[in-house]
């Protein structure tokens, strides 16, 4: 099976505009997730998938010097542009990734894929019931239940967030989670406002002599110095989706007037 890693990413971020593209110890933010996502073993194919707007225009010209795959799509219709994205690199599996996680660790990724692989799933993923450290997102899923979700899904929350529509559905998908051996989703490792990448930069200072830091040294250097964890304590998790929910629910309100 041909195994495509697609990193969803954009510089017209709400809360942090032009955050992909910041510097993380001397390197933009998305080339950071590129390098750690193409470590990962499972993976035939990485490629960037962004928007179609002229805002993107810098992500697309940083891919093709850095010789990155790139793919453009729609802006809004963020399941669309991973669909037609598999289509354009004949991808039978799909790992969604978010360019906003810059401490990915490739064999969390691996083994996401291979819990994927070892079963008839359609979709695993480790944030179902999540233990993972927030950052750590890893959806891996079926073509042909990426191609159905296009076809069906109709609600905002479904379109904007690629996989809802599939594991909301386990009477029609066969899904799976994956857990860690101890509940760190308490933890905020992704990059949504300044504090975030505050946070993430004094991570890379502290372990940019190590190569290839994953996980484990990142967990062993806040145990260390667990004053890291204050910097960006006291945001929510999953904010951008609970946003879209509350978008489903006003409209399906205003349609019923």
């Amino acid at each position: 099976m041909m195994t495509v890693g697609i990193i969803q990413a954009r510089m017209a971020s709400t809360r942090l505009p032009g955050k992909i593209m910041m510097d993380i110890s001397g390197e933009p933010l998305l080339g950071r997730v590129v390098r750690r996502t193409r470590q990962a073993r499972t993976l035939n194919l990485v490629v960037v998938a962004t928007t179609d707007q002229p805002v993107d225009d810098v992500v697309q010209q940083f891919c093709r010097e850095a010789g990155i795959l790139c793919f453009r799509g729609n802006e809004d219709d963020v399941l669309d542009r991973f669909y037609q994205a598999a289509k354009q690199f004949e991808a039978d599996v799909i790992v969604r990734l978010t360019a906003d996680c810059p401490l990915l660790d490739p064999l969390v990724i691996d083994k996401v894929v291979r819990t994927f692989c070892a079963g008839d799933y359609d979709y695993v993923s480790n944030t179902l019931e999540p233990t993972y450290p927030d950052g750590l997102d890893t959806e891996v899923f079926r073509r042909l239940a990426l191609e159905q979700a296009w076809r069906e899904a109709s609600l905002k929350s479904e379109r904007e967030h690629v996989t809802p529509y599939i594991w909301k559905r386990p009477a029609l998908f066969h899904v799976a989670n994956v857990e860690h051996d101890q509940n760190l989703s308490d933890q905020r490792w992704t990059v949504d406002v300044p504090e975030d990448l505050e946070f993430v930069r004094r991570i890379y200072r502290y372990l940019e002599a190590i190569p290839s830091f994953g996980m484990a040294e990142v967990m062993m250097l806040l145990r260390e110095h667990p004053e890291l964890l204050d910097v960006n304590a006291g945001f929510k998790r999953n904010e951008g989706y609970q946003k879209s929910l509350r978008e489903d629910t006003l409209l399906k309100e205003k349609k019923a007037r």
